[in-house]
């Protein structure tokens, strides 16, 4: 899928792509590819409240059929004209976007960017569609929709309602639903002070949801008897 290993600037977004083998990614999902991602917003409103950052881990497939990081993406972002900045949300992801040192684009870019990095994976794997991936994923799903609805994109490459939740699937396999409990539950290192970064949170849920994939088929769930 990818010739090699390197760290990529675009547009001033980065993402990191490793050398991942084309196993049949659209055999496991029925044609889907699930892309985690996480948004950091000025509150809970997705019609009105800024996007401040997104970030995004899109997987690859190994030989044996385990996940694996394949690209990552990340980037700060502009808040868009007129949008809302809830101090209590800010406070609580501690980002302030009027700071003169932050590296941020303007929203329209980045999706622009993203979508046609999303685009790409589906092409290279073979999908179909791809399908948000996020712990509570309906809250990214909407701020997506809203972005596209708002920059008038004719078409997200994501399925406009379907997605995969790591705090249904955390839920099943460990017992837990909040992200930081539910990593420690699957052994997978969770820092409280680097949280509620776009970058770290969505690396953390790909962590998470690859470790409930990957053990469901060590565990003989996939591929199905008889497949």
């Amino acid at each position: 899928m990818k010739k090699s290993n390197e760290f990529i600037e675009q547009n001033g977004a980065d993402f990191l792509t490793k050398e991942t083998p084309n196993y049949p990614m659209a055999t496991r999902f029925r044609g889907y590819l699930p892309v985690i991602v996480d948004i950091e917003t000025g509150g809970f409103n997705s019609a009105t409240d800024a996007i401040l950052e997104l970030g995004a881990v899109i997987p690859g497939m190994t030989e044996t059929g385990e996940l694996i990081v394949d690209q990552t993406f990340f980037q700060r972002i502009v808040p868009f004209e007129g949008s809302n900045l809830e101090d209590s949300a800010l406070k609580f992801t501690g980002i302030d976007p009027h700071h003169p040192l932050r590296i941020a684009q303007p929203e329209r870019d980045v999706f622009t960017n993203f979508f046609d990095i999303v685009r790409g994976a589906l092409k290279a794997n073979d999908c179909n569609r791809a399908i948000l991936t996020g712990h509570n994923a309906h809250f990214d799903q909407s701020f997506i929709n809203a972005a596209a609805e708002r920059h008038k994109f004719k078409r997200s490459p994501f399925h406009p309602f379907s997605n995969f939740d790591t705090a249904t699937l955390s839920g099943l396999a460990f017992g837990q639903t909040v992200l930081a409990r539910a990593c420690e539950a699957a052994g997978i290192d969770f820092s409280s002070e680097e949280a509620h970064s776009a970058r770290y949170d969505a690396n953390k849920t790909a962590e998470l949801f690859f470790c409930i994939v990957n053990r469901w088929k060590n565990l003989g769930g996939w591929p199905l008897s008889g497949d």
